[in-house]
């Protein structure tokens, strides 16, 4: 057989799928293959049935559905009138990267794996399941699973065993080349461009939205600082519903920017341009302006305030002439230190920045070319909507726990900057749906910022004139992060809302959600069996979804008389119609 062309198509939805995508690309690279590395939804979908070798990376998100960068290619692979042979030419392997405190865990690799071998792909290695729980993290898995997918290929392709590949450490071209002009061009930025006519804002045209109020929630003795965020989005085209999630773009630091351009003696001033080599097939990102300054893309695109990955201390390893900085690098990005770049990056959480102030040799040889291969793009961080149009025209509010806390590290650690006054947002569909019918009940679990979405589909339901609702709300004291209290008290006096509080550090023994959802069995049993109620829970990921799980399955079993499997099918019966609904997060 001739030398293959390799095909790397990955659904990611916070980059962790596309890092390992780009991962298993230089692999190849190394090995001489012609390799394309891709986002599911910028592959034409249609062309699969002339490819030969292909890896498929994918994430799984929310409750186990398939990252946004590959909704278009689920769809069109899971149309029924797909000829059942129709991949009979394909070899392919698939790579699930997922986390196991989730109950659909890997969903979308196990499903996509199935689905391949349907329509007659041959599958070199078993579907590989990365958790993110593993004490060695997603690797523990992607390593040995690549050794095999490698040992495989090199079977199926003879020519490849004789070709001596690329060393670990010598550097790939990069996937751009800067070009500095001399004469400096007015330039705007991009995301503080309203768009045009009747134009939806989305991620490649949001919408600059004036910020209105920003208002601490929390008391001021309480650890975590809370906020309630409003913006004003009047002439945005902007609609949501209740369950909907807004989108943000958030910023590097000004000291962060100017730190970063004096370790790579880069004027913040200077602009430049980008040209393709050929492995990028004249992609460019689509978030930078051409021509574009240094300062835009250090603050709005780099991610140097990130946590590294190993594939950054494996690129950058590839630059260094220091022998004891490049040992080091080469450490961390081998699969046996794992343990130390655990120590040293993961722990303290050491920014990508605060790592080249360490590496001070090799970053003196970075070249400016590499950055795009070695700083992954700012993802977008998403916040569950607070309010509702109906309650709040031309409005949007949030409800944020501000990220602030101590390392080791001497510097404290915090979010990126999200805040200025006119911020650029988009709105994106939400995974969970509120029931149309006036008389459909809904019980809703929602402690500490989880209660965001509530309030926006209690706004929503009571505008519409639909009463019959059930909160639980937890938190720790009554006194201190009791959040929307006021709401919550105006709904109940009115007759709108039934609410049912834990306040966990209020005495001695703590009280949680699930303890509160146990005490009201008798209303949830008759709410849930004879009135159809639809049930929803959000928040942290840790305990609370499977405690309050397990809280109403007892009342199935105390209050309807079901055994402890058909409590279980009950469950899973009301998932499937839509009638359980969960939205967390780790």
């Amino acid at each position: 057989m001739s030398t293959p062309s390799l095909l790397i198509l990955y659904g990611s939805q916070t980059g962790t799928a596309q890092d390992t995508a780009q991962r298993i690309g230089r692999q190849a690279q190394r090995r001489w293959l012609q390799v394309r590395v891709l986002p599911l939804d910028d592959y034409n979908v249609a062309n699969l049935i002339s490819e030969s070798l292909v890896v498929f990376v994918c994430a799984t998100t929310g409750q186990g559905d398939p990252p946004d960068n590959m909704k278009k290619f689920w769809r069109f692979l899971f149309r029924k009138s797909l000829p059942a042979g129709s991949l009979c030419q394909l070899d392919c392997a698939v790579l699930g990267l997922g986390d196991s405190s989730y109950p659909k865990f890997n969903f979308v690799a196990k499903k996509l794996h199935k689905r391949l071998v349907q329509l007659g792909a041959s599958a070199l290695v078993p579907v590989g399941l990365a958790d993110d729980q593993h004490d060695l993290g997603q690797d523990a898995v992607i390593d040995p699973w690549l050794k095999a997918f490698w040992d495989k290929v090199c079977v199926l392709y003879p020519s490849l065993a004789g070709v001596t590949p690329l060393r670990e450490y010598e550097p790939l071209p990069p996937k751009y080349v800067f070009h500095f002009l001399d004469t400096v061009k007015e330039t705007t930025d991009g995301r503080m461009r309203i768009p045009e006519g009747s134009a939806v804002p989305s991620q490649s045209h949001p919408f600059p939205a004036r910020l209105v109020s920003n208002r601490r929630v929390t008391d001021a003795s309480h650890f975590q600082d809370v906020r309630h965020i409003e913006f004003d989005i009047t002439g945005s085209n902007i609609e949501f519903a209740a369950g909907d999630v807004v989108m943000m773009r958030p910023c590097n630091a000004p000291e962060d920017v100017q730190q970063f351009c004096q370790l790579l003696k880069l004027d913040p001033n200077s602009q430049f341009t980008l040209s393709a080599t050929d492995n990028t097939a004249g992609v460019f990102p689509a978030s930078l302006p051409q021509p574009c300054t240094v300062r835009h893309l250090v603050e709005s695109y780099l991610d140097i305030a990130a946590v590294p990955r190993r594939s950054f201390f494996e690129l950058l390893s590839t630059f260094s002439t220091n022998n004891l900085e490049k040992e080091k690098l080469i450490e961390f990005s081998s699969a046996e230190g794992q343990d130390e770049l655990h120590s040293y990056c993961n722990r303290p959480r050491r920014t990508a920045l605060e790592v080249l102030a360490d590496f001070p040799h090799t970053t003196a040889e970075l070249k400016v070319d590499y950055l795009l291969d070695l700083f992954p793009e700012i993802q977008p961080r998403s916040f569950s909507i607070a309010s509702s149009l109906k309650a709040h025209p031309h409005r949007l509010q949030i409800l944020v726990a501000v990220v602030r806390y101590k390392t080791k590290l001497f510097k404290p650690r915090k979010g990126l900057s999200i805040w200025p006054v006119y911020v650029p947002l988009w709105v994106k569909k939400g995974s969970m749906k509120f029931p149309k019918e006036m008389d459909t009940p809904v019980i809703m679990v929602g402690p500490g910022t989880g209660v965001a979405p509530f309030r926006s589909a209690l706004q929503e339901r009571i505008a519409e004139g639909k009463a019959d609702n059930v909160l639980f709300f937890g938190c720790r004291s009554e006194f201190k992060d009791f959040h929307f209290k006021t709401d919550w008290e105006e709904m109940r006096k009115a007759g709108q809302l039934a609410l049912f509080c834990a306040f966990s550090r209020d005495q001695e023994d703590k009280v949680y959600v699930q303890h509160r959802v146990e005490e009201q069995s008798k209303l949830l049993w008759d709410l849930i069996a004879n009135k159809g109620a639809y049930f929803y829970i959000a928040g942290n990921a840790k305990q609370m979804p499977a405690s309050v799980c397990d809280a109403l399955k007892a009342a199935f079993q105390q209050e309807g008389g079901l055994s402890v499997q058909e409590a279980d099918q009950m469950l899973d019966a009301m998932e499937k119609t839509g009638r359980f609904q969960s939205e967390t997060w780790s």
